[in-house]
Parts: C-alpha cells; structure tokens; sequence
C-alpha cells in the first residue's frame, strides 16, 4: 500500500490507509464532472454530494480505529470522543484533524490540484499528518521524529538562499483588512520574490514546501484542519511554521524570518 513502511507507526498506517480509501470516490466523482453539461448549482450539488462521502468515510474508519481519540472536522466541527481512554491513549488529549476535500473550488473546476488531509494533535500539539493528492497519486506524510515523506521517499525543503529567485506560494488576499491591504501585500512579496503562485489548497501548498516544490508559504487565514498536517510535514523536511495572523507562514529555513518580516 502506498507510503505504508517500516518508518511508520500504526496510527499512521490508519491514516494513510484511510485517506486513499476515502480519495476513491473523490477521484471517481472527480472524473466523472468533466462529463457534466449542467448549471453551476448541479455542480455545486454533485461536489457537495463527493465532499460528505469522503467526510462520512474518514469519521466512520478513524472513529472505529480510534474510538478514544476526539475529533475536528471541517464541516461538522468538533466531536466528542466516543470511548474512554485505551491503551491507545495513555494521557489523553488526542485528536483528529481532517478535512475530507481542501481545495474544493479546484475540485469543482476540474484543476488537479486538491488533497484528503488528515493529522493527530495531542494536546494541541500536531505530531503527525497526511496529505493525498488522489489525482498524482502523491501521498505526503509526517510524523515527528520520523521525517517526512513523498510515498516512500524522504523529502527535504528547498536549499535556495535568495528571496529573489523563489518561489513563493499564497493563499491570496482573503483574510487580510479589506481586499486593498491585502492586494497591497501580495504586490509588496511579489516585487520581492522570484514568482507567487496561488494554487489553491493550503495542505497541498504546505507539502510543495516540505518536498522543495515551494520555497515558502503563506497565507493571512487558515483553518487549522486545513493547515495541521502541511505544518507536521514541513517541520519534519527540515522547514519552519509559525502562525501569523489568523494563518500561517513556512518556509525554508534560509529566509523564513525575512518572510515573517516582509509581511
């Protein structure tokens, strides 16, 4: 099975197993849009329709495989856990993070580019995440103290010392104090950068920086289920994270407080 290893714990193995399972009707559905010839509330519907499978899915197997640990799902919000603490869970304070389909609005336009993501915090403490490009067939993961991976390969982020020449990822102006300061700072980073791109799914945007694709990510407001198992992935390639605003911030570790600045 993909990105399953001897590197991985057992609860990772559940995450990864669960997220491809779930990315099976994803892709399905997903090949399926192209083929509609409907209005944009049919599609909206029909993406809706492929959103609640993936989200039913992730609840019923992470759940089941740990019923003790709490969960936060974009969608339904939190959920209480439904059994005491196991031996799975010693000390308590453990949590899902999922979001069954960032980057629905790629989704809905057929852009590859949209991810199943999963973490654990415990504590409020990410240590370890998942994040699947079902389209690429490209499953990211980390878990602290392991490393991060692409499938089964050990990533690192990106070497590249000038601002200049990087390429830098965004989430674009919402979040910011109306959409003038916003347009403002994106034109500011972009004056200063070798490229911004906004492609759209910040978990995926946050394993381009983990696996080098990126050199830097930003974005004013982040959800964290959109963001935690990015964050986890990034740390353990050898990157930095910092919340920034309601958002987040990583980077390489050559210019991240140049960024932090900049913004």
């Amino acid at each position: 099975m993909l990105g399953i290893s001897a590197r991985s714990s057992a609860a990772m193995n559940i995450m990864i197993l669960t997220v491809q399972k779930a990315a099976n009707g994803l892709i399905r559905d997903f090949g399926e849009l192209e083929k509609l010839q409907a209005s944009a509330k049919v599609f909206g519907d029909f993406v809706s329709r492929a959103d609640r499978y993936a989200r039913q899915l992730l609840l019923d197997e992470l759940s089941k495989a740990r019923p003790e640990y709490d969960i936060l799902i974009r969608g339904q919000g939190e959920i209480t856990a439904s059994q005491p603490r196991s031996k799975f869970d010693q000390n308590g304070g453990y949590r899902w993070l999922i979001d069954p389909l960032d980057g629905a609005v790629n989704y809905l336009h057929g852009i590859p580019h949209f991810s199943v993501s999963v973490a654990i915090d415990h504590h409020e403490e990410v240590i370890a995440g998942v994040v699947y490009n079902p389209v690429t067939n490209e499953l990211y993961w980390g878990e602290k103290g392991r490393g991060a991976y692409l499938n089964n390969r050990r990533i690192r982020v990106s070497g590249h010392r000038v601002l200049g020449e990087a390429i830098i990822g965004t989430g674009g102006a919402y979040g910011y104090s109306g959409v003038e300061d916003g347009a403002v700072r994106l034109n500011n980073v972009s004056r200063r950068v070798g490229a911004l791109r906004q492609l759209g799914a910040t978990s995926l945007d946050l394993a381009f920086v983990a696996s080098g694709r990126l050199d830097a990510f930003f974005e004013a407001e982040a959800m964290i289920w959109d963001a935690a198992a990015g964050m986890i992935i990034v740390r353990e390639a050898g990157g930095a994270v910092a919340r920034w605003r309601k958002g987040i911030v990583a980077s390489n570790l050559c210019f991240h407080e140049e960024i932090k600045k900049m913004l």
